[in-house]
């Protein structure tokens, strides 16, 4: 089905979106409806039996046919494209975002603007390998790498096996060359390799730095075997100097490594990366609201983030996920007015430092959150559901995982730390919910120019809608503290 296709399709075959008078056996629901009971209560069940949630005709209905998020996703990546942190593209991804809610009928909808220093990937990035055996390869700067100058540099390449093996290099041993780690990162369901493996392109420049390198040089953090290289944000320790860094794609990473083992002598490389620190500019986070019927209540908060970077139109990371809240928050809507008030929030700067995060919990810590939870992994299936309050209150925890059971989501005993744009849920140690997204294929696509539209599996994402949607409205429905403490 085509993107055009998509955009025409009718929400009315929707439970969710549909008129009362278009749903299966309306004339019970109206009757009831006339009589002020909640239709939820009796509603049938097709196939047989009751709804036993809030909106779960919403999230079935919404499992089969929702329109909404990938309405979202599409019309950013289209109309906006890339939106890196800081720029004026992640301005508009914002402006169309506020519009987009706007439209939607969130209402108390905000760019909540915050300033932040600002980096730029710059125009030339380029990498040859000189001798002993002359030919290009495919590199991207890292984000917040110094340049190179447009001259590049010229140095001997040192390979390491591992971040271990660039750790246990003698001091000075680098200076005046150029250090490449490499790692052994495979694809995981739940993206754990990310964390250790990550290390090369977190750590990895600094310490390169401190052996004396030039410069740095990595296999990509992926998984993939295009040769599309994955960029990713990188940090100094205080005091140790910056120095280019770049990373090579897998098929160039896996060419190096057979030219090392080859060599007979020195590999020598050109790299030239020239970004650049372009001092403070605005960024902001847009936030939107299905207002909710008891304003004395701590809201819901679902969060993802509306910045991406240059190199992709931010269709997987996270314009999918702000499409994703966003859908669940308008069917929970449909069902009627909720009870506690559902935020939205989309955080700006994510990619370059949790800038957003970090910002919208300064500014808004005095206003506590009853619970908070992401959407930032990709697109595919949630498959479990984890809480920070299965044993502090477990009938809710247990509630949630029975309701989402249907969609293929199982419980789990793991502890819910949440994402990266709800530090606001960590500052004010509040509920916590993760929804873990399958990420075998996330790595493939992460920080990649492959980040686009054609790579949601819209059946998946709906199934994340439906999820999204049935606890949500669950959670804005509860009465009681969410973590029970």
């Amino acid at each position: 089905m085509s993107k055009h296709q998509l955009r025409r399709l009718s929400d009315a075959g929707l439970v969710a979106e549909a008129p009362i008078a278009s749903i299966a056996m309306k004339t019970s629901i109206l009757a009831l409806a006339a009589l002020s009971l909640p239709v939820a209560a009796f509603a049938q069940v097709p196939g047989g039996g009751v709804y036993k949630y809030p909106a779960q005709q919403m999230a079935d209905g919404a499992h089969k046919g929702d329109t909404i998020a990938w309405d979202f996703v599409e019309g950013i990546t289209t109309e906006v494209g890339p939106r890196q942190a800081g720029t004026e593209a992640e301005k508009r991804g914002r402006d169309w975002a506020v519009n987009w809610l706007k439209e939607q009928g969130f209402k108390n909808v905000a760019d909540e603007p915050f300033m932040m220093n600002t980096w730029v990937p710059g125009e030339v990035h380029k990498a040859e390998i000189i001798s002993p055996f002359p030919q290009p390869l495919v590199v991207q700067p890292l984000g917040g790498t110094p340049s190179t100058g447009p001259e590049g540099i010229t140095a001997e390449v040192v390979e390491f096996g591992s971040l271990a093996a660039l750790n246990e290099a003698p001091e000075g041993s680098l200076k005046g060359k150029i250090a490449y780690v490499t790692h052994a990162m495979t694809p995981s369901q739940d993206g754990s390799h990310y964390g250790y493996f990550g290390g090369a392109r977190f750590v990895g420049p600094g310490l390169a730095s401190q052996k004396g390198a030039m410069a740095i040089v990595i296999k990509s953090i992926g998984t993939d075997q295009h040769r599309n290289p994955h960029t990713g944000v990188i940090r100094f320790p205080e005091g140790v100097t910056p120095i280019p860094a770049g990373a090579l794609t897998l098929p160039d990473a896996a060419n190096l490594e057979r030219m090392f083992d080859r060599a007979e002598g020195p590999v020598t490389m050109k790299l030239t990366l020239t970004p650049e620190w372009i001092g403070e500019t605005q960024s902001g986070n847009v936030v939107g609201e299905i207002v909710g019927k008891d304003p004395s209540l701590p809201p819901v908060l679902l969060a993802c983030h509306i910045d991406s970077w240059w190199n992709g139109t931010g269709a997987f990371d996270d314009g999918a996920g702000c499409g994703i809240i966003s859908a669940a928050a308008l069917h929970v809507s449909h069902y009627g007015q909720p009870l506690r008030t559902i935020r939205v929030l989309m955080a700006g700067a994510e990619e370059v430092g949790l800038h957003g995060s970090v910002a919208y919990s300064k500014a808004h810590i005095d206003e506590p959150i009853a619970v908070a939870y992401e959407s930032d992994f990709g697109a595919d299936r949630i498959w479990r559901f984890e809480s920070n309050f299965r044993e502090t209150n477990p009938e809710l925890h247990a509630k949630l995982a029975a309701s989402v059971a249907r969609f293929g989501v199982a419980n789990s005993r793991i502890v819910a730390t949440g994402g990266a744009d709800i530090n606001i849920a960590r500052d004010q140690k509040t509920a916590i919910i993760d929804l873990q997204q399958d990420g075998t294929r996330y790595f493939d696509l992460h920080h990649t120019p492959d980040d686009t539209l054609d790579k949601i599996d819209i059946d998946q994402l709906r199934q994340n809608v439906a999820v999204w949607t049935q606890v949500t409205a669950i959670v804005a429905n509860e009465p009681g503290s969410i973590k029970g403490e």
